[in-house]
């Protein structure tokens, strides 16, 4: 039984897309849940489909859409850094890990869920991971919370081996396939594809039924 997780992702629907069945399950059994998003997404390419959203209006819809999401995985805490999609990588890395730092002291984790660096393919994911990780690092060993993090770039599994956590979340596919839809800008194309039979063809560990049933891992091991 976690005593805090704490999420740490770039954008909003990071989390749900990555892990939200896993953060279902935990707040559904008790465990308090407090997601750190550093941006809007303000970048994202995503309008809505139809389109509903303007590259003007999209930060304001995806922080509507990041509280609604929030509330359906059961997120009680959520914290915005309030930084600018797709320039995580360009921020002074002093200044964000010190702000990770505090959190971390404050929140006292037990576990956190962050993207895994080097194998998450967007550069914001890749930065705030590693960024994270050397938040954690500062942390005396008997303090370090455990690490998941998630990974999902092509040879990660070459170079990472299998995953180290593979969880079922059949249980909470309804929860989280209640975040996807409220992440309404990104996941409307994506819902229409898949209602169309668009992936049918897609091995089944890339599908997006099998998104909805399992949700996997690698713990990170600090040198």
């Amino acid at each position: 039984m976690e005593q805090h997780v704490l999420v740490v992702f770039p954008h909003p629907d990071d989390e749900t897309f990555g892990c939200g069945g896993t953060i279902a399950r935990f707040a559904k059994s008790g465990v308090p849940v407090t997601y750190i998003c550093a941006t809007l997404g303000q970048m994202g390419r995503n309008m809505g489909k139809p389109f509903f959203a303007t590259r003007e209006s999209l930060p304001n819809i995806r922080e509507a859409e990041l509280a609604e999401a929030c509330e359906a995985l059961g997120i009680q805490h959520l914290i915005k850094l309030g930084l600018r999609d797709k320039t995580i990588e360009f921020e002074d890395p002093e200044i964000l890990i010190t702000r990770i730092e505090r959190i971390l002291r404050e929140v006292r984790p037990s576990l956190v869920l962050t993207h895994y660096p080097g194998y998450a393919v967007h550069p914001d994911h890749n930065a705030l991971g590693d960024l994270t990780i050397r938040a954690i690092s500062r942390l005396s060993v008997q303090d370090r919370p455990i690490v998941h993090a998630h990974a999902f770039a092509r040879d990660c599994q070459d170079v990472l081996g299998p995953p180290d956590i593979v969880n079922d979340i059949s249980a909470m596919s309804e929860v989280k396939l209640a975040a996807i839809r409220a992440h309404r800008s990104q996941s409307q194309l994506l819902l229409a594809r898949s209602a169309d039979g668009h992936f049918k063809d897609q091995p089944a560990k890339n599908s997006f039924s099998h998104m909805l049933k399992q949700e996997s891992f690698w713990t990170y091991h600090f040198s």
